[in-house]
């Protein structure tokens, strides 16, 4: 019997056809993947796992599946998976980095003008017949340029987001688990702050932080009392890293003047009273959502599968200590 991965979502046939005589692909139909009954089911007898983020594979899930041997995540985080539980079955996890970077990256920044400039709010009015015309003191925004941009994460994707900074002239603080070099410091013109400092002087604040039981609601009710009343929050990183309802109460109490949101704590649902707020810009995870990062993602979660399948070791494991050495 041939060997055997489960897919969870369709990623492109072509792509999977990379894996040749490797093993067969098992597709789960439809676009929202398997329910948690469905993925034990598609595991049964399969030998590898392609997930996406929103794919939980506790250890439960790991624990039904007594033939598998690697799970590829199709994305960068890895919190969807109990990486301890597959690590103890021996069960290689392997993810792909980079890849998405410039595109997250460029959605900050989306979020971000979007928010300091009202644009979707002026859009919705627009759509609505809601425009009377100008007036110097009409949907009044924040200037981007010369500000202050705090972010806290400062792995791959928070560099490519200082770096975007420097065309906005802007002060850069942040905060990291491991503090950068001094030259790259220098190279990104960021300072290094601790969480308390970053939030008080910060005009913008970004998120990039990976998602640990060390990091949920990591931005809560006293984290958002320190930031200034005219700061705007951005997230593309993962949704539980900000307590929500500790959010909306800031927004309508006016504690913080906006947020620019892509992800969420329990996606695709999106708290009840965010929708309702004008100065919240809401995107549906679109985080790495361009053709040429979605494409990329693919052929690297292929890519750690072939290299398992001949016999190589995959470029991008998330637990190597149980490979040999």
């Amino acid at each position: 019997m041939s060997r055997q991965v489960f897919v969870t979502r369709q990623i492109g046939e072509a792509v999977l056809h990379r894996l040749g005589s490797h093993a067969t692909c098992v597709i789960h139909p439809g676009e929202s993947g398997p329910t948690r009954d469905e993925l034990i089911r598609g595991l049964q007898g399969k030998e590898a796992l392609l997930c996406t983020v929103t794919d939980p594979v506790d250890e439960e899930v790991i624990a039904s599946a007594p033939d598998l041997r690697i799970i590829s995540n199709f994305g960068v985080g890895v919190n969807h998976i109990d990486i301890e539980a597959a690590t103890r079955r021996g069960i290689l996890v392997t993810h792909t980095p980079g890849v998405l970077t410039d595109a997250t990256a460029d959605l900050t920044w989306a979020l971000l003008l979007d928010a300091a400039r009202r644009v979707s709010e002026g859009d919705r009015l627009v759509r609505r017949g809601g425009w009377k015309g100008w007036t110097p003191t009409f949907m009044l925004g924040t200037e981007v340029t010369g500000k202050t941009l705090g972010i806290i994460g400062m792995g791959r994707i928070g560099q490519e987001v200082a770096r975007r900074a420097s065309g906005f002239r802007m002060r850069i603080l942040y905060h990291s688990r491991r503090r950068l070099a001094p030259e790259k410091e220098r190279e990104l013109r960021a300072e290094y702050a601790t969480p308390d400092r970053l939030l008080a002087e910060a005009d913008f604040v970004s998120l990039h932080a990976p998602y640990t039981r060390e990091t949920h609601h990591l931005i809560g009710k006293r984290e958002l009392s320190l930031m200034k009343p005219g700061a705007i929050l951005i997230n593309t990183a993962r949704g539980s890293l900000v307590d929500e309802q500790e959010l909306v109460r800031a927004l309508k109490r006016g504690q913080i003047a906006a947020a620019g949101l892509d992800v969420y704590e329990r996606e695709p649902e999106v708290h009840p009273e965010l929708p309702g707020l004008e100065q919240v810009v809401l995107a549906p995870h679109l985080g790495s959502a361009t053709r040429e990062t979605r494409e990329a993602m693919a052929h690297l979660a292929v890519e750690n599968l072939k290299a398992y399948f001949e016999g190589r070791r995959p470029p991008h494991p998330v637990n190597p200590e149980i490979l040999p050495s």
